[in-house]
């Protein structure tokens, strides 16, 4: 979006929220635990993941492929590769999408105590159309990967595909959540940028 922070105001938005990025997981929270359409896909996403890996679990226990044991050993994989390789490649993807809609500065954010994890582009204002297609990309990219591995992979390694998917899933809460809250707001036009050096993100209307 061709606007600065700075002429936010002169152009008629008002500041909605401000958001300290130490209180990212109660903000998002509070907007996943509201009615909106991203919130709905956010829960049946997570409804899909779980029950995919429950079924096949079983399923293919049934058949003989594993025991219960080695079946749930390979989930225990998956959960490792979301945490150790995912997350880095999730917020990478989160960078490369702010970049095609024009962010120059970007950069990344961790708390690990508080348990975030985040892109940012300072001083980047975005459009309520430019958010959503940075806050979905790695939700997109990644689950298509994952969704043709599914296809190539013998049961055992299947099992461990799915729980990368179900731990990237439920990993997924903060961008739905982000999301959520412009949905809640989609009566106005709603725009977002950060403040890199404040670690805060800034949400204007109008």
């Amino acid at each position: 979006m061709n606007l600065k922070p700075e002429a936010l105001e002169s152009n008629g938005y008002v500041l909605l929220e401000k958001l300290d990025h130490m209180e990212l997981i109660p903000f998002v929270r509070k907007y996943n635990n509201k009615w909106t359409r991203f919130s709905t896909i956010y829960i049946l996403a997570n409804m899909i993941a779980f029950g995919s890996v429950g079924y096949y679990l079983f399923h293919y226990s049934q058949l003989g492929y594993f025991t219960l044991g080695d079946g749930a050993m390979y989930c225990g994989y998956g959960f490792v590769i979301a945490f150790v390789a995912l997350l880095p490649l999730h917020e990478y993807i989160h960078v490369l999408a702010y970049k095609s809609q024009g962010a120059e500065h970007t950069s990344y954010d961790a708390n690990l105590r508080k348990f975030y994890f985040l892109a940012v582009a300072d001083q980047f204002v975005a459009s309520r159309k430019e958010f959503q297609i940075v806050a979905l990309a790695p939700f997109v990219v990644i689950t298509s990967i994952l969704l043709i591995l599914f296809f190539f992979t013998p049961p055992t390694w299947t099992m461990t595909v799915l729980s990368v998917f179900l731990t990237h899933t439920a990993l997924c809460s903060g961008d739905f959540g982000l999301l959520s809250f412009f949905d809640v707001n989609r009566a106005k036009e709603v725009v977002t940028y950060d403040d890199r050096a404040n670690k805060v993100s800034y949400f204007y209307g109008k």
